[in-house]
């Protein structure tokens, strides 16, 4: 014999798809962040390798042009770059505003690679 249902979803199943779907969603807004700055990170370690055949100015322009790409904020631009004794160090500050559940959160942001140059 064949059951017949009436067509009448489960109110677990829904409340569970709107959790998942809340938590993708700010999955994905936290990721972008942590993205950017893993990608502007590996930039700066890219400078860093190269830096012997460039120079300060060219390096912080460089940086800040990424950043700018990167859609990061204008502070992500301001790149410092510091050398001494066959050693190089860059870094960066910057503040980005996370939205989580319930509260928006101001993380600060402090992107930095060093090595011999």
């Amino acid at each position: 014999m064949v059951s017949v249902r009436a067509g009448k979803t489960n109110l677990g199943c829904l409340v569970s798809a709107l959790v998942a779907t809340a938590a993708v969603y700010f999955a994905v807004n936290v990721g972008t962040v942590a993205l950017d700055y893993y990608r502007f990170t590996d930039r700066m370690k890219q400078e860093v390798r190269f830096a012997s055949s460039r120079s300060d100015a060219v390096i912080k322009r460089r940086l800040a042009a990424y950043a700018d790409s990167l859609g990061l904020p204008e502070a992500a631009g301001k790149v410092h770059v510091k050398r001494g004794n066959k050693l190089i160090a860059i870094w960066a500050e910057y503040y980005h505003v996370v939205e989580l559940p319930g509260f928006v959160k101001e993380v600060r942001i402090n992107p930095q690679a060093s090595g011999p140059f």
